[in-house]
């Protein structure tokens, strides 16, 4: 018996197509948190009041790195795995759509407004006067999951679902779902920031609803970035996504416009959706033509057809067939086919009735008479169609075999 030679791909395989199918920015991201980790847990490093987001050293030491710092360390391994689990799907599907120079600025753009949120929440609540939660002020947060929820609020709204699944068990409707995991993670998890994950999902849904409009920058601003020397090396790797180069979705979703050739920022709408800068699928009111038949074609029965001919006055036509109809045929059937094109088929009729008599039969000449009459037509009936078909052959035997 043969062998079957087919057989399954290996697991280093599977891993490293899985690997290469993540896009240049979230597998960077990945690699670092994951080696920020690695270095950690190797030289023994834990003290993360040193980096971790803590507001009351933000506010009094103004420890603005802290913004940064916070979201690439992580205090387990659990932490950083489950987190880039999470991140793998969610950023390479945005990424792919708003190009890697993109998703990095908004990354960026979204852990500055989780700290900003963050810490104003907690002046808030430390300062309210009947119920004072000072503890807030002391609470130091790490990790990527503040962006993770701000990504999965900016997905969902993206994806247009009406329902989301949670992990497989029931569906919930979509604009619920990031504050149903919210409560999920903070009810089945221990030591998760609860201000932290709330403010990611509020900075997703600024973003969505248009309020970093003022910070958006233009399509220029990011192909100067793409332009420079120092990315060069970034740009030509495989997995590297350019935000222009005539990609409709590339677009997705700067604020400024989708035509906006400024390298500066732009002020746009704050209060529009994000639903509304969806690029749409454009229709064209033109027929198209098929390469593979060049021409001007004509389809049988279409309300297109360059001739406009009417049943009933074809009918008319070859019922009256005596010749001295003939001439009021012509000038009728002639001036609603210029009616049909939009010309003055008054001015037409009146043009042809102030030809002689004697030249009305030059209108159709004897030799594409002779040509019908060869096919089987009756002499009379061929003069009256080919007269309603002002001359088109086609269009006459058409008439000719209806009313044959």
């Amino acid at each position: 018996m043969r062998p079957n030679i087919v057989s399954e791909a290996g697991l280093s395989t599977r891993a490293n197509q899985w690997w290469e199918s993540i896009p240049f920015f979230t597998s960077a991201v990945v690699i670092v948190c994951g080696t920020i980790y690695l270095i950690c847990l190797l030289f023994g490093y834990d003290s993360f009041y040193e980096i971790c987001f803590l507001p009351s050293a933000v506010i009094s030491r103004f420890q603005v790195y802290r913004f940064y710092t916070s979201i690439v360390f992580h205090g387990s391994l659990l932490h950083v795995l489950f987190n880039m689990l999470a991140l793998v799907p969610l950023g390479s599907e945005l990424e792919r759509i708003m190009g890697s120079v993109r998703m990095f600025y908004i990354t960026i753009l979204l852990a500055t407004s989780n700290a900003i949120l963050h810490l104003l929440i907690a002046l808030l609540v430390a300062h309210i006067p009947f119920y004072r939660l000072q503890n807030v002020m002391d609470e130091c947060a790490i990790g990527f999951s503040g962006v993770i929820f701000s990504l999965i609020v900016i997905e969902t709204s993206l994806s247009g679902a009406q329902s989301r699944s949670v992990f497989g068990l029931f569906n919930i409707p979509a604009k619920w779902y990031p504050l149903i995991l919210l409560v999920l993670f903070q009810v089945l998890m221990t030591n998760v920031s609860l201000l932290g994950h709330l403010c990611g999902i509020l900075s997703g849904f600024a973003y969505t609803y248009g309020f970093f409009n003022l910070l958006m920058p233009g399509t220029s601003f990011y192909s100067a970035i793409e332009s420079s020397s120092l990315l060069s090396t970034c740009i030509r790797q495989p997995k590297f996504i350019l935000c222009t180069g005539g990609n409709p979705s590339g677009y997705i979703p700067t604020y400024s416009g989708q035509n906006t050739s400024s390298s500066g920022l732009f002020s746009g709408n704050i209060w529009s959706n994000l639903s509304s800068w969806m690029p749409q699928r454009e229709t064209s009111s033109q027929p198209t033509q098929d390469s593979r038949f060049p021409g001007r074609g004509r389809t049988l029965s279409s309300s297109q057809s360059p001739v406009h001919v009417d049943s009933n006055l074809q009918a008319r036509l070859l019922d009256n067939s005596s010749p001295e109809n003939r001439s009021h045929m012509i000038v009728t059937e002639t001036g609603d086919r210029l009616s049909d094109e939009r010309q003055p088929a008054l001015g037409t009729a009146v043009a042809v009735d102030r030809v002689p008599a004697g030249q009305q039969g030059a209108v159709v000449s004897d030799e594409e008479i002779q040509k019908l009459v060869s096919m089987g037509f009756d002499k009379t009936q061929v003069e009256v169609a080919l007269a309603a078909a002002d001359g088109d052959l086609n269009v006459a035997v058409e008439i000719l075999s209806q009313q044959g």
